[in-house]
């Protein structure tokens, strides 16, 4: 039997995809992709199908390419929005992989912005404040790839051609320890430790096994060398990616979105999304106000950053930060601490050097002479029972600290309405990225594919913002001017209600029995 079906008749004028279609113009892609087509050859996928086809996954949470092609091809409304008709294939799943490798992350930026840009032209981002967080994104990798890193075998020899100014044969002198996949979960001693326990398991013959605990200095993952092994408290290690946004406050808008390395530090990665952010906001005519972040993100590094670009950030102090020294008191002037303590010798700690921790945090050394501290009798309370001499270490960006901690302490009820701010802007949103937008896995390798699997889900949760969020404006110049009567009377009658209250005031403190008269009644 025959059948004339068109599905422009079968699908609603309401549904998600159309509405979807008619919001953003997706033909800009073609430039923006020209550069990675040629003149000869097969002919490959539509960009604009491409794209059409990773927003569907991200919409509805399918991780797999495979799977991906498998809900187009069944759904009638994911047809009509890739033009796609009911007897036409779809393309195959690894076009879409190959695709996606292809295609540089300038191409997925430019359809951030674009739809950052829709979202600016509907009043959904004003810049006063934006909200920085971060979470892990599981890697497409298993620890069970791990393998240990190659380790020189002869260190004296490495240091030897280097002094001799000689090109270095890497592969004369390393010695591959594991080329193999292994069981990293577990290691096995031969002979009994210190500190072992009877509740410590035993292989058949009897050798105690011990869990062995991995780290990005000494394994790698050959699957996805990018992916580092990280942790949150209280779940197992795996390889994971860093997401880091940045969310306006207004209607909760992402102004920026990255992908880093899973063994950085959130204040290693402050500048990298507070510049992004800026860009976006800038692009659009829009001037970044303040900066919301958490504890995580405070480093000197990073708040002397904030200070040299004069952006206003309100974030708690590093949780090692020491704002007041008991009993010892800085002189800026002369660079050294002195002793206030009672009943001490009132000792100076010069500063000695800097120097950079095994954390790799640089500090400022500030130590007593032994012959100022030898004799006093707070030594034993002051510096210890086994030295005779005191000795302080401050960060390099001090200053940068006490300015932040200043300005918190000056005003703690708006710092404590930012941090609220801060939590109910962004974790939301990262929680709705990675339950619901597909963020939670990264179905590539590489850091640059992570970095696309970000602003993809960025950008689809911004779309889905874009669809639902109605302006709250007047729809014509008379319910403009409707509106603004209706709150200059509001505000009139506001002021004569107070300034009768204020006068009927004034008569009971004058006379309190002026109400039993009847000529004042």
């Amino acid at each position: 039997m025959l059948y004339q079906v068109h599905l422009q008749d079968l699908i609603p004028e309401h549904n998600f995809y159309r509405l979807l279609d008619k919001a953003i113009d997706f033909r800009f892609l073609y430039k923006a992709t020209k550069a990675y087509y040629g003149e000869e050859g097969q002919e490959s996928i539509d960009p604009v199908v491409f794209f059409k086809i990773c927003l569907i996954g991200y919409l509805n949470n399918i991780n797999s390419d495979r799977k991906l092609i498998e809900y187009c091809s069944n759904c009638l409304d994911t047809r009509l929005f890739i033009r796609y008709d009911i007897d036409e294939a779809l393309p195959w799943h690894s076009t879409i992989s190959r695709t996606r490798q292809l295609y540089g992350e300038e191409v997925f930026m430019e359809l951030f912005k674009k739809v950052l840009s829709l979202c600016v032209e509907k009043g959904m981002v004003r810049g006063k404040r934006q909200a920085v967080d971060s979470a892990f994104i599981k890697a497409n990798a298993s620890m069970d790839s791990l393998v240990e890193k190659e380790v020189l075998d002869d260190a004296d020899y490495y240091t030897q051609e280097l002094n001799e100014n000689s090109e270095y044969k890497v592969s004369q002198t390393r010695k591959k320890l594991v080329d193999q996949h292994h069981d990293w979960k577990t290691e096995t001693y031969k002979a009994q430790p210190k500190g072992s326990t009877k509740g410590d398991r035993k292989d058949e013959n009897g050798n105690l096994i011990r869990p062995k605990y991995l780290s990005n200095h000494t394994h790698y993952s050959p699957t996805d060398p990018d992916a580092r092994v990280s942790v949150k408290p209280g779940k197992a290690r795996q390889l994971n990616y860093f997401g880091q946004i940045a969310v306006d406050d207004q209607n909760h808008v992402i102004t920026g979105a990255c992908a880093d390395f899973a063994d950085k530090r959130d204040s290693q990665c402050l500048e990298h999304i507070v510049e992004l952010a800026k860009e976006n906001l800038e692009e659009n005519q829009i001037e970044l106000g303040e900066i919301l972040a958490d504890a995580g993100y405070s480093s000197g590094e990073a708040l002397k950053y904030l200070n040299d670009n004069t952006i206003n950030a309100w974030m708690p102090n590093f949780g090692q930060y020491v704002p007041h020294r008991e009993g010892f008191e800085l002189q800026k002037m002369g660079n050294y601490y002195q002793c206030t303590k009672e009943g001490g010798n009132k000792a100076k700690l010069l500063f000695k050097v800097e120097k950079t921790d095994s954390k790799g945090y640089t500090k400022r050394t500030y130590r007593s002479s032994e012959s100022d501290c030898r004799k006093c009798p707070l030594r034993e309370q002051c510096c210890g029972m086994k030295t005779n001499f005191k000795k302080l270490d401050d960060s390099i960006h001090k200053e940068h600290y006490e300015k932040m901690h200043q300005k918190l302490t000056l005003n703690p009820e708006y710092a404590k309405r930012m941090s609220k701010i801060r939590s109910k802007t962004v974790e939301p949103v990262l929680g709705t990225l990675i339950n619901f937008t597909n963020m939670k896995r990264v179905n590539t390798r590489g850091i640059k594919q992570a970095n696309k699997h970000v602003l993809m889900a960025a950008l689809t949760y911004n779309l889905k913002k874009y669809l639902k969020f109605i302006a709250r404006k007047p729809k014509s110049k008379a319910q403009e001017v409707t509106l603004e009567q209706e709150k200059w009377h509001t505000c009139l009658k506001t002021i004569f209600l107070s300034f009768n209250w204020i006068v009927l005031s004034l008569l009971i403190f004058r006379n309190k029995n002026f109400i039993s008269k009847p000529n004042l009644v």
